[in-house]
């Protein structure tokens, strides 16, 4: 029987590796929201909760997992709000059974709730924060966003790997080339922008607001990449809504970093490699018996004719004006 990556990770083995590194667990686990990897909620005896992630087997290496953790702690040590992984005998990075893994504290909070006032110029101040640190040195281990990585690679392995059905596999393909031709297109005309070390994952999920502000979690996707990156997924709505939205969150951001307007170009051709990206990770873990249980939707026929429409609607966005900062410093 094949297993798949997680097969041996059962509650004993979690709190066996939990007592490894002097955490003492009281038995009590909560499985959190995770896909990528196996995170828990981890009751510890007379002290406050901690959290486990168990990385992935295979997906990154040991010194990419390190420049993850020491991008974290270089925030931290800031004063920026992120949720950074702790120092157990001396190491941030854990090692048991197979599995590599962190513990971090736990952090409480919910989901920003965006159409508050201030709160986009809020998370604005942290994200340009965030990115002035960033941009101070290079990943050396951790890859890059690009159209190659992003689009290229991962269209090529489901086409392969007889994902798309036979029958919408040239429309598929002909509507792949087009968008990976339009993403290419948005870079030219973006010109030679500036890349950094990001949080790369910058959804509303990998934010928590608490009374005190926001506060940034999962940094396991973390790459160089431009910083547009960290700002488009925090957009939604008609084009000028987005628009709004942009100038809100730059009046914040470019109190600590300059924004390069060129970079407005990326959006879309951003969001276009990111969906074609995302039905590869899908593909790639269907092994793991979480994704099928999860993803119900996923790899019907239905699935594959909603990606080809999608795809088409953003050749055709991908040809608009780019988004354009209403208000802000601009």
């Amino acid at each position: 029987m094949t297993m798949t990556p997680f097969s041996t990770l059962t509650p004993d083995l979690i709190l066996d590796a939990m007592s490894s590194v002097g955490i003492l667990g009281d038995g009590r686990l909560l499985a959190l929201n995770s896909y990528e990897n196996r995170v828990y909620q981890v009751g510890v005896e007379d002290q406050a909760p901690v959290v486990a992630k168990f990385y992935r087997p295979g997906r990154w290496s040991e010194a990419q997992i390190l420049e993850e953790h020491a991008f974290s702690l270089e925030l931290a040590e800031e004063e920026i709000p992120v949720v950074a992984p702790l120092a157990l005998a001396g190491r941030t990075l854990q090692h048991y059974q197979g599995f590599h893994f962190a513990v971090f504290p736990r952090r409480g909070g919910r989901i920003p709730e965006l159409d508050q006032s201030g709160r986009l110029e809020w998370i604005g101040r942290f994200l340009g924060r965030i990115h002035a640190i960033g941009a101070q040195t290079t990943f050396q281990h951790r890859p890059a966003i690009d159209i190659r990585s992003f689009g290229e690679e991962p269209a090529d392995w489901l086409m392969a790997n007889n994902f798309i059905p036979a029958d919408i596999l040239p429309a598929y393909r002909s509507v792949v080339e087009q968008a990976l031709e339009g993403a290419r297109s948005c870079y030219q005309r973006a010109g030679n922008v500036a890349s950094l070390r990001l949080h790369g994952d910058c959804h509303l999920s990998n934010m928590l607001w608490t009374d005190d502000g926001p506060h940034f979690v999962d940094f396991d996707d973390s790459r160089t990449g431009p910083a547009v990156q960290d700002l488009w997924m925090l957009l939604s709505g008609s084009h000028a809504e987005m628009s709004l939205q942009l100038g809100e969150l730059l009046e914040g951001y470019e109190c600590f970093y300059d924004f390069n307007p060129a970079e407005l170009h990326l959006v879309e051709a951003l969001r276009t490699l990111r969906l074609i990206h995302y039905s590869a990770w899908l593909a790639k873990r269907w092994d793991d018996p979480a994704f099928p249980m999860t993803f119900t939707w996923f790899n019907t026929q239905q699935y594959w004719q909603d990606r080809i429409l999608e795809l088409r609607e953003q050749v055709a966005l991908m040809q608009e004006p780019p988004l354009s900062a209403a208000g802000g410093n601009r």
